[in-house]
């Protein structure tokens, strides 16, 4: 506890709810014992008056007989009276003065008894009222204090004023102080056993909370390979700890994936910067008509790669920053599609490789509302993967079906294929599955977010050794009347 801050879970613990309990228990134990003592006491005063009552009606009887209480009624029935085992009868004059005990005892000096006092100004204060007083003393004695409670009723009698019944308390005190103890002696068995149980849960939970808390310091220091290690129980600091853990393999396999890219980056810039530099220094060395036509053909190809990869670079820092704009028109997507064909036709005839396109329906349009320049975008990303991981005499079929209100566009080739471990990855910014072929390796990852932000899929099926499949699902559109004159109004401005 001492190397626990003020401030920490266990500290908050014992003040908002171990002490509250421990508070609780102790206005419950004392409000036990007054209530107790107070149940005890009212039927111990129930009990006096009952019996102070009982002989006080019959030494009335003899009054209204009579006319007066004898001195032999009032000493028969003290001397008759059966409890004096564990309570005293007495009999008292006008002044208060004891005349006669049950115990034989007579105090030499008068008392000034409350329960009398009351009773005797209750009867002057009321005529033809019975007055009756009860009231709970200390007598004092060479042995010690006893607590002691008193009934007085009143007499119609000149000598003998008032019956006087007196009971010791002490076995009462001595119960209630027993119920008391074992309700105490409860209630820190209670407390003992919740701040054990309280100690355990919240160990349960600190000592997991700060090996996460290392852990997370660690993962902001930069070292991805902390992992907290699993929870015993099933529940929220489980859960956190699993989620700490995806998040540093996310963070790991992030940073190992930044430092592939960073490396195949800076060698695919390397690459064309060479070819263009050394282009260069041997179109101004030889100043040779045939050989700055070759070296300016060079030169401008791989300017044009140099191009395309910072426009990829480009829209995956868009994208990422939440910043990619798009240029939301109805078109025609057999158009775009076909023009993404013959933009790598002559490439992929070139390399031995046939690009063969099948549309489902010759003669019926297809629209879709997005960004057309991107969609195309997006096809020549999926069309040049397909051609770069083809090996030459193959096919790259491309297909395209509407299926209710979708198209779905495949392209499929009969490359190398991808591994079943790397196939889940190959949508990750950064990851290339192959890295001795050219590219950024995000080229997939942008697509795939735009395809995303055209509230469509890109699905990819492969197997290693037998070719990749890539689906790309989009919703279609229905063009209405006045967007049918506009598209041809669009067509005539363009020609």
């Amino acid at each position: 506890m001492n190397s626990i801050s003020k401030k920490s879970i266990a500290t908050r613990w014992f003040v908002n709810s171990f002490a509250v309990v421990a508070v609780i228990l102790l206005v419950l134990t004392v409000s036990a014992f007054f209530m107790l003592r107070q149940y005890y006491y009212g039927i111990v005063s129930q009990m006096l008056q009952s019996e102070a009552n009982t002989i006080a009606g019959v030494l009335r009887r003899y009054h209204d007989r009579d006319g007066v209480i004898s001195s032999n009624e009032i000493r028969r029935s003290i001397e008759e009276f059966d409890n004096k085992s564990f309570m005293e009868l007495m009999a008292l004059n006008p002044n208060g003065e004891v005349l006669l005990t049950s115990s034989g005892f007579t105090p030499e000096i008068a008392s000034d008894f409350a329960d009398f006092i009351y009773a005797r100004e209750q009867v002057a204060r009321e005529q033809g009222v019975r007055g009756s007083g009860r009231s709970i003393g200390v007598l004092r004695g060479e042995g010690g204090s006893e607590r002691y409670m008193a009934v007085t009723v009143m007499l119609p009698s000149e000598r003998y004023s008032a019956i006087r019944l007196v009971t010791s308390l002490t076995a009462i005190d001595r119960q209630v102080s027993t119920l008391t103890l074992f309700i105490g002696v409860f209630s820190v068995a209670v407390l003992f056993l919740l701040l054990l149980l309280g100690l355990y849960f919240i160990r349960s939970i600190v000592s997991p909370l700060r090996q996460i808390g290392n852990a997370t310091k660690k993962l902001a220091d930069g070292d991805f390979s902390v992992r907290v290690t699993k929870s015993k129980h099933n529940d929220e600091i489980g859960e956190l700890s699993k989620v700490i853990n995806h998040m540093a393999d996310e963070l790991e396999m992030s940073e190992l994936l930044k430092n592939e890219f960073i490396s195949s980056v800076s060698h695919e810039l390397r690459t064309p910067l060479t070819a263009i530099r050394g282009w260069g220094e041997t179109v101004n060395e030889l100043r040779d008509d045939e050989t700055t036509e070759k070296g300016m053909k060079v030169i401008i190809a791989e300017t044009t790669r140099l191009t395309e990869m910072v426009e990829e670079l480009l829209d995956f820092s868009r994208i990422q920053s939440g910043q990619l704009s798009l240029q939301m028109v109805d078109f025609e997507i057999y158009e775009e599609l076909t023009i993404a064909v013959t933009v790598y036709a002559e490439r992929a005839n070139r390399e031995g490789i046939a690009l063969m396109f099948a549309r489902g329906s010759e003669n019926n349009e297809c629209y879709v509302h997005g960004d057309k320049n991107r969609i195309r975008q997006v096809f020549l990303n999926v069309i040049d993967n397909a051609i770069k991981y083809s090996e030459e005499d193959t096919i790259v079929d491309i297909a395209a079906n509407i299926v209710g209100e979708k198209i779905i566009i495949s392209f499929k080739d009969s490359g190398c294929g991808i591994a079943k471990s790397d196939l889940s990855k190959v949508k990750l910014k950064f990851y290339k599955s192959n890295n001795t072929k050219r590219g950024s390796g995000i080229g997939l990852a942008v697509a795939d977010e735009i395809i995303e932000l055209h509230k469509g899929k890109l699905n990819i099926k492969s197997e290693l050794g037998k070719g990749t499949t890539i689906e790309i699902t989009l919703p279609i559109i229905t063009l209405s009347n006045e967007n049918d004159l506009e598209r041809e109004n669009n067509k005539k401005d363009e020609q």
